[in-house]
């Protein structure tokens, strides 16, 4: 999960590079970026629940096989074209690995340790994001080549997991509805409905906020605060992720609504302070800021994941992952692709400000629904 999670967030640092090398607007970026999004959310929407029926771990085999072919092509990657191919692979890739992954990790929870899984599909998939980008700012700064150095290990490192996974113990085995599960839909366990529903406002802000920051806080930091070293741009998506992982494992002992009511103030607070940083502008305000923010963006993912996993069979874990991670991308990616739009008629700093006031206000709503609704 980690290593999956690192492969999403390294090509990041690389966008301000590659806008130099082969000469595109920040409007394309975004949609460079939207489309591993679009991708994810085909696959979720097609093949969520595959590995409910197919078994765990043919999903994620081909899964990572297909990972490692997408960065092998973002590597060599010349032209537009080749990059939104690789995005789009990478989605497809992502899309079968959330969904059996996090199921997986469900299906080994110890039964002396119960809730330690939704810890780990919390902690797990943060730190690699944050790790990810700030491997790949700190090899841009000090090697020649870091393209082969980042993308050139994550190809090897997910040629490995394809194999490795097969010495695994299966979790799923095969059961009838494999055809049927290939229809496209989006369906919540019967189980899960009502607390899925209900902690839906608090992944809409958490993601919307991880959508900005990961597409847009690498140029962000170079055209506001001046930034040009790779370290300072990947730093902000260590920081978001990395405090996000950091505040989930500190959390673990308090109630899911507690946690998901810290999530929402966090994220709005976060982000308006990240605003006004951005305004003055304070180079040192906005990492404080988005430290705050960052923890609120994983403690609302770890509150839901607290309510809804608990109460689903087995059989049924695939689908509840695909239906959490379509409403995830969705957040994630939407005000994203409507953010390159805007980059192109406001700027950069406009749009950014825009899209992190939504954020605030959203936030805020959404903890105000959590507040005064039942006390779970």
């Amino acid at each position: 999960m980690a290593v999956m999670m690192a492969g999403a967030s390294a090509p990041s640092p690389f966008y301000p590079l590659l806008q130099q090398e082969i000469g595109f607007s920040s409007a394309t970026l975004t949609g460079i970026f939207a489309v591993y999004t679009i991708s994810l959310l085909a696959t979720l929407l097609f093949f969520g629940s595959l590995s409910d029926h197919l078994g765990r771990r043919p999903v994620i085999s081909g899964g990572f096989a297909l990972m490692a072919a997408s960065l092998l092509l973002f590597w060599h990657a010349e032209t537009v074209s080749a990059l939104m191919l690789a995005r789009v692979l990478q989605g497809l890739a992502a899309g079968l690995l959330l969904s059996s992954l996090s199921a997986a990790v469900v299906d080994f929870e110890p039964k002396s340790r119960p809730g330690s899984a939704a810890i780990w599909n919390s902690v797990v998939p943060l730190a690699g994001l944050a790790f990810g980008a700030l491997a790949a700012g700190v090899l841009m700064d000090l090697t020649e080549g870091p393209k082969a150095e980042v993308f050139g290990t994550l190809v090897v490192g997910y040629g490995l997991s394809a194999l490795a996974i097969w010495l695994v113990p299966e979790t799923a085995p095969r059961h009838a509805g494999l055809l049927a599960s290939l229809k496209p839909r989006i369906g919540v366990p019967h189980a899960a409905a009502p607390a899925f529903w209900r902690s839906a406002p608090a992944v809409i802000a958490g993601w919307a906020t991880g959508g900005l920051y990961l597409s847009l806080g690498a140029p962000l930091v170079r055209h506001v605060f001046g930034a040009e070293d790779h370290l300072s741009q990947s730093f902000v998506i260590f920081l978001l992720c990395g405090f996000g992982a950091l505040a989930c494992y500190l959390a673990r002992a308090h109630s899911s609504r507690r946690v998901t009511l810290y999530g929402t103030s966090a994220l709005a607070i976060g982000t308006a302070l990240s605003l006004t940083a951005i305004a003055w502008p304070s180079m040192p305000g906005y990492l404080i800021a988005l430290s705050i923010a960052g923890t609120g963006f994983g403690t609302c993912f770890y509150g839901v994941l607290r309510s809804i996993v608990p109460v689903v069979r087995p059989d049924e874990r695939g689908e509840l992952f695909a239906a959490l991670f379509t409403l995830s991308y969705l957040a994630f990616g939407l005000p994203t692709l409507l953010a390159g739009v805007s980059v192109g008629v406001f700027g950069l700093t406009a749009t950014v400000l825009g899209y992190g006031t939504l954020i605030v206000v959203f936030s805020a709503v959404a903890g105000l629904l959590r507040r005064f609704r039942t006390r779970d």
